[in-house]
């Protein structure tokens, strides 16, 4: 008879939850392990809860770590514990609901990676409304010929614009080639005035800066040189990793939240599994008062009327 798995069992808030393969190499290239990113994702556990809090969360898993194949799972994997909670979502393109995770505790997170999540991708409203976002998400999207420090430079744009807006914007790395820049806002409108806001900010960004942005829907239109500023990010259905989430690439980059000041002299490969901890601990969540700034996007719908008005298109319906 084989042996059973070998296992861990982590004590996290009032809960156990046992890791089953802790020492699966999930990262080969830096032989990182299951039970490494459970311990990352505790280093930083007050952070990745409050950038998940109660928001639908898709699960991007790698049963078999990077070598095997990724899982891309909205519903929440069977055998879920009673106390791990979920949210229910209604897809009208295929008339069908599935029940999301919906974060609440850190247990769930490291419950979720036992499931072999390795990122986690939330939605930009929460469970109360899942149809109104609370969260306007600016992607700076590298094309495949843009540098970092062409993104760094786009960076400064986008503050200088949310400066002069009044708006408070909280940075971090995609963990990959962008910058995401995260503006909480009321949760009272709908995901279209969202993303129409967004492409109209995007839009401005473009005007100061048009040797180095492009705000072009189809791809082919794109220099590839230029940076994108992503406004379907905005859009139904549509997640990004979240702050802190690791990301599914060899050397086990993070999402990182940055300061303003920080994102001059950073680089993406800063910011890993091993580093993070260290960071986190000394910084804590640079997101944490993300709540405490509200900004109401109505000078944005503005500049869409505006913009709309003198010919520019709206945004194109995507399917959801």
């Amino acid at each position: 008879m084989p042996s059973a798995s070998p296992f861990v069992e982590i004590e996290v808030e009032d809960r156990t939850v046992k890791v089953t393969n802790p020492e699966r190499v999930y990262f080969p290239d830096i032989g990182a392990t299951k039970l490494d990113l459970v311990e990352y994702y505790l280093a930083v556990g007050d952070g990745i809860v409050n950038a998940l809090w109660e928001r639908p969360c898709m699960l991007h898993r790698f049963p078999k770590g990077l070598a095997g194949p990724k899982v891309h799972q909205k519903r929440l994997p069977q055998g879920a514990p009673d106390w791990v909670e979920t949210v229910e979502l209604h897809f009208p393109r295929w008339n069908r609901t599935a029940d999301e995770l919906c974060v609440t505790s850190l247990a769930s997170v490291v419950w979720a990676v036992q499931m072999s999540t390795v990122e986690f991708h939330p939605w930009n409203s929460r469970r109360e409304d899942t149809e109104s976002p609370d969260e306007w998400r600016i992607d700076l999207d590298p094309g495949p010929e843009c540098d970092w420090s062409r993104v760094q430079r786009v960076a400064g744009v986008v503050h200088e614009v949310l400066d002069e807006l009044g708006a408070v914007g909280y940075p971090k790395t995609s963990g990959g080639s962008g910058l995401h820049v995260y503006v909480r806002i009321p949760p009272a409108h709908g995901f279209t005035d969202v993303r129409r806001a967004a492409l109209a900010f995007a839009r401005e960004v473009e005007r100061r800066a048009p040797e180095e942005v492009t705000t072009a829907w189809w791809r082919k239109d794109r220099d590839p040189a230029h940076l994108f500023v992503d406004f379907n990010q905005n859009a139904r259905d549509h997640t990004i990793a979240a702050a802190y989430s690791v990301r599914g690439v060899p050397n086990a980059q993070v999402s990182a939240p940055v300061r303003w000041d920080e994102v001059d002299d950073c680089q993406p490969a800063d910011f890993t599994i091993a580093t993070m901890p260290a960071r986190y601990a000394d910084l804590g969540d640079l997101h944490a008062d993300i709540d405490d700034h509200v900004f109401d996007i109505a000078p944005l719908l503005e500049w869409a009327e505006r913009d709309e008005a003198g010919g520019a298109q709206a945004p194109a319906d995507l399917e959801e």
